[in-house]
């Protein structure tokens, strides 16, 4: 995440701020601009000249969408909101204050996917790309990716409950944005590696995708990850296909390239290698990029254990994950270019039937 200010005052502000702290200035992000504006006394703000005017619309109070929206958009629907495709009933509010946390760590995945250059269409923009955010308090939610449809269960947005699920499956690692950053890595795997010249790459060091998913699920589950699995994977679920170890990678090379930029943004350095603009080093192949990466992990777990806490980053790069992260990194390179956010909106396409407790969207 890159450091904002204020248009008025010049002082910081962070992404998700309603209003600057110093100036009371009202705040919204704006995709056309790429940062955080000021929007004077509430009305709004003109990226260009002759430009439509951006303000904060339909879901600034379901969603707390700080997101500002052209006024020729006509849902009123920043880019981000069009991607949800369910949420919950109007009558949940306890699901809905879950959909409103998850909405936020939806906005930092997507900023940081605008920023990567990857391409985001939502569903109601005629591309395939969808949320379905639902509630599993009355019926079984699972979360996972299908044609483009991805799933999420909103008690992963309260604490108590991922604490106890992570507990439970061991793992060192679990977070809202986590979940986010691992299903949209199986969203993107087509369009990235999906074909060749990267498909013969990825097939060498991950494995073969066409493997049965199900039997392989169901050995997972069974026994557990193999001895050794540290050796060649980012995290015990890696292990279990193909697919899941592309979309672990993805997610913890996500991970990396925004704590990067993040700390670049606010002047932090553990001396690793010399940064580019974006806290990576220009023209960096994985190597630099893991080179630059781990003295600052080694410093964000130091300053963990100084207050008491547990490591942020309990993971060991080794040589085969990080050939895996160079897939990865290689992919998002060859693709993330030219993006710009298509602002259309033709007729919906038919959808599932929402679950039970959910409402379709927008």
């Amino acid at each position: 995440m890159r450091a904002f200010r204020c248009d008025v005052c010049t002082a910081r502000v962070a992404f998700e701020s309603p209003r600057c702290l110093s100036c009371g200035s009202a705040l919204g992000y704006s995709v056309t601009a790429g940062r955080v504006v000021a929007l004077l006394d509430d009305d709004g703000f003109r990226p260009a000249t002759g430009a439509p005017v951006e303000r904060r619309r339909a879901n600034a109070g379901i969603a707390a969408c700080t997101w500002v929206v052209p006024e020729d958009v006509p849902s009123g629907l920043c880019l981000c909101c069009r991607l949800t495709r369910t949420r919950p009933n109007d009558d949940d509010p306890e699901a809905l204050a879950a959909f409103a946390r998850t909405e936020a760590a939806k906005r930092r995945l997507v900023y940081q996917l605008l920023d990567l250059r990857l391409p985001v269409v939502p569903w109601t923009d005629g591309g395939d790309l969808a949320f379905d955010l639902l509630s599993s308090r009355d019926h079984p939610v699972t979360t996972g990716h299908a044609g483009g449809v991805i799933t999420l269960d909103l008690a992963e947005g309260d604490d108590a409950h991922r604490e106890a699920v992570r507990a439970d499956l061991g793992e060192p690692y679990r977070t809202l944005l986590g979940h986010l950053r691992h299903e949209i890595g199986h969203y993107y795997w087509r369009p990235l590696v999906g074909e060749p010249p990267l498909l013969e790459a990825f097939r060498s060091l991950f494995g073969d995708e066409r493997a049965d998913y199900a039997a392989a699920a169901g050995r997972h589950y069974a026994d557990g990850p193999p001895e050794g699995w540290g050796e060649r994977h980012v995290s015990a679920y890696a292990t279990m296909h193909p697919w899941e170890d592309w979309a672990e990678s993805f997610a913890h090379y996500l991970h990396l390239r925004d704590v990067l930029q993040t700390a670049h943004a606010y002047g932090l350095s553990a001396g690793g290698a010399p940064a580019g603009a974006d806290g990576v080093p220009g023209d960096a192949g994985i190597e630099e990029l893991v080179a630059a990466w781990l003295p600052l992990s080694y410093g964000l777990n130091a300053l963990n254990r100084s207050m008491g806490k547990d490591d942020p980053y309990p993971f060991v790069l080794t040589p085969a994950v990080v050939a895996k992260l160079g897939v990865v990194h290689a992919a998002v390179n060859r693709r993330g270019s030219g993006f710009s956010p298509v602002r259309a909106e033709p007729a919906r396409r038919p959808g599932d039937a929402p679950s039970r407790g959910a409402s379709t969207v927008p």
